[in-house]
């Protein structure tokens, strides 16, 4: 985090309609994937001249844009995912945010926006958090947050824009995927790539996820729940899915992931889990791994699971491949032993359940 930088004050509009906290918690009886969202949100606007300014927490409300506004036109826009986690001692603390706060930064260069202070970043977090805490659910639900910011300025022509607006909203969430902690089915992309060398595949922005859609579409129409992305230049080497990065736990123990390079997200849960992995005394591999060699190995037991991992996700284990020629399972298809205990050691950090040695967990004040 940086230091020396003069933290904005934020205003506190409270909503004046909140929902009923009877209302609420019937909600969180049957809590889905982002379609359910808290009273506020937080906002922080910017401009040439003013810089970051007037930022506050306000009732959760649409934006009024116009028109011409630059990102309906040409896409300049970021986000981050992370989450807040009520722990069994009715703490709320996040995990790892100076960690979002980073890539939020680094997206915003690449996609030639104004870089928001880490510092700045983390405060509106905490601040939407405190406002929102009882949105915050308890179990195995959490609250997931999302950051994201995006160009306002109304004008026709290609540049950076000279106006954006950043903001934070809320959503109560269970798990991501509706089997649970069940092994998910993944359909490989023979035809469609999700980055290329040099462009913005290791930056989180919505435009990378837009061209994903089409590959999740025919991976849902074959009965998957997820896409895999191979290589843009020979379509050979695995790269990641539709939204997560991939794991494979090889019959040795080890754990092969395939390398950053800038055309994959660096996923803050991969980076953890590739720690926790260590500290198992488990040998992490990153190196280049090709959807033949994936084949191969299922067939010859030489890979014994496979996992992806993520915010939204976590971690989720996968039991079956298919692709354009046929499928394969890995494994007996069901969630394997190294998959569920990198699962259990994650989880148990951030919710507070096990011992934080790393200085992971972030109480929100």
């Amino acid at each position: 985090m940086e230091t020396g930088i003069p933290l904005l004050p934020f205003a506190i509009d409270a909503n004046l309609n909140p929902m009923p906290d009877s209302e609420r918690l019937k909600a969180f009886e049957n809590l889905g994937f982002g379609t359910l969202f808290t009273d506020h949100m937080a906002v922080i606007r910017w401009s040439v001249d003013a810089g970051w300014h007037d930022a506050k927490i306000t009732a959760r409300a649409p934006f009024a844009i116009d028109p011409a506004s630059a990102v309906l036109h040409y896409a300049q826009e970021i986000f981050e995912g992370m989450k807040a986690y009520r722990t069994t001692d009715d703490k709320i603390v996040l995990f790892r945010p100076d960690q979002n706060a980073k890539r939020f930064a680094q997206s915003a260069e690449r996609m030639a926006m104004p870089v928001l202070p880490q510092a700045l970043f983390l405060r509106a977090v905490e601040e939407l958090v405190r406002v929102d805490r009882n949105w915050v659910p308890s179990g195995d639900s959490s609250l997931y947050l999302r950051p994201f910011m995006f160009a306002s300025e109304a004008f026709l022509g290609v540049r950076p824009a000279r106006e954006y607006i950043f903001s934070v909203i809320a959503s109560p969430v269970g798990p991501y995927f509706k089997g649970g902690s069940k092994p998910i089915a993944v359909w490989t992309a023979e035809h469609y790539s999700r980055a290329a060398s040099g462009g913005t595949g290791a930056a989180k922005c919505g435009g990378n996820y837009a061209g994903s859609l089409v590959a999740q579409a025919e991976a849902q129409r074959h009965g998957c729940d997820q896409v895999v992305f191979l290589d843009a230049a020979e379509h050979r080497y695995v790269e990641e899915l539709g939204g997560m990065n991939i794991f494979y736990v090889m019959a040795d123990g080890s754990l092969v992931t395939p390398p950053l390079g800038g055309t994959i997200l660096p996923g803050i849960t991969r980076a953890s889990i590739m720690t926790l992995a260590a500290e198992s005394g488990l040998k992490v591999e990153e190196r280049r791994y090709t959807f033949a060699e994936w084949q191969d190995d299922s067939k010859s037991g030489k890979l014994k699971e496979a996992f992806a991992c993520g915010t939204a996700a976590v971690v989720a284990g996968i039991g079956t491949v298919r692709y354009e020629g046929g499928e394969f399972q890995i494994g007996d298809g069901s969630v394997g032993p190294v998959t569920e205990s990198l699962r259990e050691k994650l989880v148990g950090l951030q919710r507070g359940v096990t011992a934080d040695p790393h200085g992971w967990v972030h109480p929100v004040p």
